[in-house]
C-alpha cells in the first residue's frame, strides 16, 4: 500500500488546501494521472498519482494538510478493472491564431470540460447546469455547483437566498497581501496620457513581418515592457525595494506581468528583461501566458520580480489606481486606447490615446523618480523608433 504524502510547492510553503479531488474513493488511478488539486498560498497545483492502482482519499475537499501529510493509499497490487486500459496520452493541439491574441485575452480562453465526481453528483441531486467550470481545462468544480444552485433560486421565484463558503488558501492570501500593501507602504499614483498612434504605425508596418519570421505577434506588450526596462534603468530608485531597515537595488529588471487565469490573477516574471528584445519579449510573454492558462505556471516563474505591468485595458478600463505587488515598490497600469481630441501643434487632432497610472511606495520613490519613471516611458513610447529601435526598426525586429 503506497502512502502518497503532499510535496513541497516551494520554499516556505508549510500547508496546503485541498481545492478538488478529481478522483472518487476507490478509483482505480494511473501513474501520473492528476488526483486532486491543492491550493497553497501562492498558486494551486495537481498532486500526480505516484504510482496505478485503487485510491483511498484520507482527506476531504476543503481540508487544511501539512507538507508531508498523507492524504490518500494507492493499492498497487490491486488488478487493474476488466475492459479497462490505461490511458492515452493527450495529443498536443496544433498552435492556432489564439495564441496570439493579447495576453490576459490568452489566459482566459477555455474549452468546457467534464466535472469533478463531487459536483456530478451536486448536479444529478439539484438539476443545476454549469456548462464552464473554473477548474483546469473548464472543469466544473463542487463551488461552480454551489454558485450555480444559489443563482437558481433568485430568478423569477422571489426567494433570496444567500451561500457561504471558505475562500481559497489562495484568495486568502490575496485579500491579506492586498490590506498589508494598504496598510504598510505608502502608495501613491502618478498619471499621463500616451499617443499610441506612433505605435500603431510601426506595428501596421511591420506586423505581417514580424510574425512571419518569428511566429509570434507584433502587440503592445514588447513595446510597453522595452520601454519600462528603459525608464527604470533611468531611475533605479523605481526598480529598488525596502528589506526590513534596508533598501535593495537592482542592476536587472525582472517584470511581472499580471495575467488572468482559471484560478485568478497569475504574475509570472520576464526574467532579465532589460536583455530582450522584440521578438524574446512576445515570444515569453506567450510562452507564460499559456502556462498560466494551462495551469502548469511554477512557483519559481513567479517569484522574484522587480517590477510589474497590469493591463486593465482588455476588460475595458479606462483609468485605475493598480495596487503594489509587495514586496516591489512600483507597478504600472496600462488602459483600454479610445480614439481622443488632442491638441497636436496648435491644431485639434483625432489620436489613439492611453491613460497610464504608476502606483508607488513613498517610502522609497520620491515624487521626482515617479513622475520621470513615467514620462520617459511616455517619451519612448511616443517615438519608440528612437528611443526603442536605435532609429533602425528592422534590425531592432529582427527582420
Amino acid at each position: 500500500m503506497l502512502e502518497m504524502k503532499v510535496p513541497s510547492p516551494g520554499e516556505s510553503i508549510t500547508e496546503v488546501e485541498i481545492a478538488t479531488w478529481l478522483v472518487s474513493d476507490g478509483d482505480y488511478v494511473e501513474k501520473d494521472q492528476a488526483v486532486a488539486e491543492v491550493d497553497s498560498d501562492k498558486a494551486t497545483l495537481e498532486l500526480p498519482a505516484e504510482e496505478a492502482g485503487i485510491i483511498t482519499l484520507k482527506a476531504e475537499e476543503g481540508d487544511v494538510v501539512e507538507v508531508g501529510q498523507v492524504v490518500c493509499l494507492i493499492d498497487t497490487s490491486a488488478p487493474r478493472p476488466d475492459g479497462s486500459a490505461a490511458p492515452a496520452a493527450a495529443p498536443n493541439p496544433a498552435p492556432t491564431a489564439e495564441k496570439q491574441v493579447p495576453i490576459a485575452a490568452q489566459a482566459d480562453t477555455y474549452a468546457t470540460g467534464t466535472a469533478s465526481p463531487a459536483a456530478k453528483k451536486m448536479m444529478a441531486e439539484s438539476g443545476a447546469k454549469v456548462p464552464n467550470g473554473s477548474g483546469k481545462d473548464g472543469r466544473v468544480t463542487k463551488a461552480d455547483v454551489i454558485e450555480a444552485i444559489a443563482s437558481m433560486g433568485s430568478v423569477g421565484s422571489g426567494e433570496r437566498n444567500s451561500e457561504r463558503k471558505k475562500m481559497s488558501s489562495l484568495r486568502r492570501k490575496l485579500a491579506s497581501r492586498l490590506v498589508s500593501v494598504k496598510n504598510e507602504t505608502a502608495m501613491l499614483t502618478t498619471f499621463n496620457e500616451v499617443d499610441m498612434k506612433p505605435i500603431f504605425d510601426v506595428r501596421n508596418k511591420y506586423k505581417d513581418e514580424f510574425f512571419a519570421k518569428h511566429g509570434v505577434k507584433l502587440g503592445f506588450m514588447s513595446f510597453f515592457t522595452l520601454a519600462t526596462t528603459r525608464a527604470l534603468q533611468m531611475y533605479p530608485a523605481t526598480n529598488s525595494m525596502i528589506d526590513g531597515n534596508e533598501l535593495i537595488s537592482y542592476d536587472f529588471v525582472d517584470i511581472s506581468i499580471a495575467v488572468s487565469g482559471p484560478k485568478g490573477l497569475m504574475v509570472p516574471v520576464l526574467r532579465n528583461a532589460e536583455t530582450m528584445d522584440f521578438a524574446g519579449v512576445e515570444k515569453e510573454i506567450g510562452r507564460l501566458a499559456s502556462k498560466v492558462r494551462d495551469g502548469k505556471i511554477t512557483l519559481d516563474e513567479m517569484t522574484g520580480g522587480t517590477f510589474t505591468i497590469t493591463n486593465g485595458g482588455v476588460f475595458g478600463s479606462m483609468l485605475s489606481t493598480p495596487i503594489i505587488n509587495p514586496p516591489q515598490s512600483a507597478i504600472l497600469g496600462m488602459h483600454n486606447i479610445i480614439q481622443r481630441p488632442i491638441a497636436v501643434n496648435g491644431e485639434v487632432v483625432i489620436r489613439p490615446m492611453m491613460y497610464v497610472a504608476l502606483s508607488y511606495d513613498h517610502r522609497v520613490i520620491d515624487g521626482r523618480e515617479s513622475v520621470g519613471t513615467l514620462v520617459a516611458m511616455k517619451e519612448a513610447l511616443e517615438n519608440p523608433e528612437e528611443f526603442l529601435m536605435g532609429g533602425n526598426p528592422i534590425k531592432a525586429l529582427g527582420l
